[in-house]
């Protein structure tokens, strides 16, 4: 399903909202979603604090909602929105589900493995590369990254 530009806003708002929910609990704000012929199959934003578990990013609590919700690990033929670039783990559940296209919002100058720092998603080694889309309310998703960051950093000074 080929999307235009008022559906990729529309789903990485969606991907925003879950960031919002984050950031109410103290997580890092970073949301995401996975679509399937324009359904959202999955949702995630970070835990990790809470759970005190790594691997409870965004994506990837998002790509195990879509493989329930699918009752399979593959998923050929859907699109991940995610406010921050992907990070190396991410990345490789991404290609791990065979995720097909990913649209994210905030490059991640420290940890991004889709642009910043490597392309995971594009390397031709792996046997599954996924196609990308950066910039998708890039202001709005780095925006509620900052003033979260912002709001830490004068919480400390107290």
């Amino acid at each position: 399903m080929v999307l235009n530009d008022l559906q990729k806003k529309y789903f990485m708002n969606e991907a925003l909202y879950e960031a919002k929910k984050a950031a109410q609990i103290g997580e890092v704000p970073i949301g995401c979603i996975v679509v399937l012929n324009g359904e959202i199959i999955g949702r995630g934003h970070n835990l990790r604090e809470h759970a005190q578990d790594a691997t409870m990013h965004a994506e990837i609590l998002a790509i195990q909602e879509a493989n329930a919700n699918r009752k399979s690990w593959r998923l050929p033929e859907a699109q991940l929105f995610v406010t921050l670039e992907p990070c190396p783990m991410c990345s490789g559940a991404i290609l791990n589900s065979r995720i097909k296209e990913v649209y994210y919002g905030a490059k991640d100058p420290k940890a991004g493995a889709v642009d910043s720092l490597i392309n995971l998603l594009g390397d031709s080694r792996f046997n599954h590369q996924a196609t990308v889309e950066n910039g998708i309310l890039e202001e709005e998703c780095a925006q509620l990254l900052k003033t979260f960051f912002k709001n830490i950093r004068l919480k400390r000074k107290k």
